[in-house]
């Protein structure tokens, strides 16, 4: 299957999420417009024509004439959460090689991803939101690292949507605790960083320098500007 009609990118820069989408729709070279939802201030229009399920971004609509993006296409279907989407661009786009054809490397590609959308953004939200101890996040670390091919390369060996589910949660979680940017108390963060940045984390950490470096990722991402936005998240200030 290939693109047949047009396809609306709902997002924000702020969020992980969308940023999957983003590298997905990036890698498969789709034609796609991409529209800047406001989180704080979220039209009323999303919610009851694009999103009318959770509210939430990312979402796409795929197929059918181009619109406006308060007003889809009657012949589009709205598409929401992110990995949906990124399995189903890869399905779409099969010559990008985004699903692993492998059985098995699917299998293991998805066990990865499983281990991202669990223990890794549990101890996010511990640890930046509620001002947990760093144990728990450093053990997600810890478990993403043991999956991974030990002699180099990405999840399953090529890049895919395990890459894809992860990347944009670690380099926030990296550049958060290299900012030192959190619930936690004051120091932590940089603390936590060099127990990352330590021999026991070697694996991981060039992992991720390895998708940085990964041209749809390194398109999709904008470091500075995203730190601006998350230096200002009160969900994740001090008292």
């Amino acid at each position: 299957m290939v693109q047949n009609g047009q396809i609306t990118f709902y997002t924000h820069m702020y969020s992980p999420n969308c940023h999957r989408v983003h590298i997905a729709l990036e890698e498969v070279k789709a034609d796609y417009t991409p529209v800047t939802v406001n989180l704080m201030e979220k039209p009323e229009w999303y919610n009851q024509k694009v999103n009318p399920i959770t509210g939430k971004i990312p979402a796409i609509t795929y197929g059918g004439p181009k619109h406006a993006p308060e007003v889809p296409s009657g012949e589009a279907t709205s598409l929401i959460e992110s990995m949906v989407i990124v399995e189903f661009l890869g399905e779409l786009f099969p010559a990008a090689n985004l699903v692993p054809r492998d059985p098995l490397l699917r299998a293991k590609a998805r066990i990865f991803t499983s281990v991202v959308e669990t223990k890794l953004l549990e101890g996010l939200r511990s640890h930046f939101f509620m001002g947990g101890p760093a144990s728990e996040l450093i053990a997600a670390f810890e478990a993403l690292q043991a999956l991974l091919p030990p002699a180099g390369g990405f999840a399953v060996g090529e890049w895919s949507t395990a890459d894809i589910a992860a990347a944009p949660y670690l380099v926030r979680i990296l550049m958060l605790l290299k900012h030192d940017i959190g619930k936690y108390p004051v120091g932590e963060g940089k603390k936590t960083m060099e127990v990352l940045r330590g021999p026991k984390f070697a694996r991981i950490m060039q992992y991720v320098e390895d998708a940085k470096a990964w041209p749809s990722f390194r398109a999709t991402w904008d470091e500075a500007a995203t730190l601006e936005i998350w230096k200002t998240n009160p969900a994740i200030q001090r008292n």
